[in-house]
């Protein structure tokens, strides 16, 4: 399970992380508070994350294009202190007492147009650390290090919020770029598995996408994150509305939804980092479960039973996103990786800018519940449909039967009648 940790590069690179992903989630949950408090808007709060993911929608495959061609370290070196001044600049303007929210959405712009570069380099640097050998556990265990924070960073958040406020949120995180700034510059430039940058050339943003449009086992993952990221990871429009409209309980009771979706999504990154291997079929089913577990999290009428289902929802996400970030990047040429990681990240992430105000307005306008629904649905029937689309071009069936006492459900090869029949 934790392999790829016994390579120095990699660990000094995880070590880092685990730091720097604290104080990001820290951010995260007093970004979205300090708006909530200075507007009572949940659209507000969907504005914020928006404008967070909109730079890697509009530049996210230009990113990626950059990315190939350039020194990974050095780019995440850059990027890394790009994001450390604008948390310690809004750290400043928050405890000063002069922040407003337009001073948010342009920190929540800035760090987005850092994370058109940070993203795909980061993903694309697993490999130069580890090798093809260990990256889906490297892949595995960078989410299960990101999900790791996320169980330290709301609950502390959560604390510094209600102790002494949102700044010194933002301030732990604009520090905390020390760590992974530090880990970088540690590494031992020798040991790295050096992929040998692109040249500069013409065209090479279409090269990208042409090798994607001819390869289905990148086409279907990507299409499937893109679902879910637009409508079903809306959480910070989600979780704050139902903490403070549905159940009236504060910032603790959203920091404690965060936490307990970060249990699940640590489990979740854990076991897939146990699996070694990264199938379709895992991708699908975990996709469904995750959308029908949405759906009735959204009718929970209590506080406690909706937390319960935080943990299963947060397993079955990350199950989907380690799975297919491992497939994606296991499938892709190393001199490619760059851009094919841009445009998976610019599907998963820049889709947030459609689907967070659109789940903002469903909850102004109907409810927090509806949006949640709403979100939970469109994700399941993605993944069914995507499923389905699958079995028809691989010739196969639907089979449900009963094995051993239990009901089993798989797709079969369809006979060859069947396949004349539809022909």
């Amino acid at each position: 399970m934790f392999s790829s940790l016994k390579i120095r590069n990699y660990r000094l690179f995880f070590l880092g992380q685990v730091v720097s992903n604290t104080g990001t989630w820290m951010q995260r949950i007093a970004q979205d508070w300090l708006v909530l408090g200075l507007t009572g808007s949940a659209t507000a709060v969907g504005v914020t994350t928006a404008l967070q993911f909109l730079p890697m929608l509009l530049f996210g495959l230009y990113g990626g294009v950059l990315v190939d061609r350039l020194p990974k370290r050095r780019t995440l070196l850059f990027t890394q202190s790009a994001m450390a001044v604008t948390g310690l600049a809004l750290a400043v303007l928050t405890l000063s007492g002069h922040v407003q929210v337009w001073h948010v959405y342009l920190a929540a712009f800035l760090v987005g147009l850092a994370t058109v570069l940070d993203n795909p380099a980061r993903q694309s640097f697993v490999t130069e650390m580890v090798g093809r050998d260990q990256l889906q556990n490297a892949v595995s265990l960078n989410s299960a290090n990101f999900q790791s924070a996320r169980l330290v960073g709301p609950a502390v958040a959560g604390l510094m919020i209600t102790g002494v406020g949102t700044g010194w949120a933002f301030l732990f995180n604009g520090l905390s770029f020390v760590a992974p700034i530090t880990g970088l510059l540690l590494m031992r430039a020798r040991e790295l598995h050096v992929i040998e940058p692109a040249p500069r050339g013409k065209g090479q943003l279409r090269e990208g996408l042409r090798y994607v449009a001819g390869r289905p086992e990148l086409i279907w993952p990507i299409a499937l994150v893109g679902f879910i990221g637009t409508f079903g990871f809306n959480f910070p429009v989600y979780l704050s509305a139902f903490a403070d409209d549905v159940f009236h309980a504060g910032a603790g009771s959203y920091s404690l939804f965060n936490t307990l979706m970060a249990v699940g999504s640590l489990v979740g990154a854990l076991l897939a980092a146990r699996r070694g291997t990264a199938r379709m079929r895992v991708l699908i089913v975990a996709a469904v479960t995750f959308g029908v577990l949405e759906m009735i999290a959204a009718l929970a009428p209590s506080l406690w039973l909706f937390a319960l289902f935080m943990a299963p929802i947060g397993m079955f996400g990350m199950t989907v996103n380690v799975t297919a970030n491992t497939s994606v990047q296991m499938a892709t040429d190393p001199a490619m990786r760059g851009r094919v990681m841009a445009l998976y990240m610019m599907v998963f992430m820049g889709g947030t800018p459609i689907g967070a105000p659109i789940a903002g307005w469903i909850t102004d306008t109907y409810g927090v519940r509806a949006g949640l629904a709403v979100g939970g649905a469109v994700s399941a029937l993605a993944a069914t449909g995507i499923a389905l689309a699958l079995a028809r071009v691989g010739g196969l069936r639907l089979s449900v039967g009963w094995n051993g006492g239990h009901p089993h459900v798989r797709f079969v090869p369809r006979k060859r009648e069947e396949l004349t029949a539809a022909a």
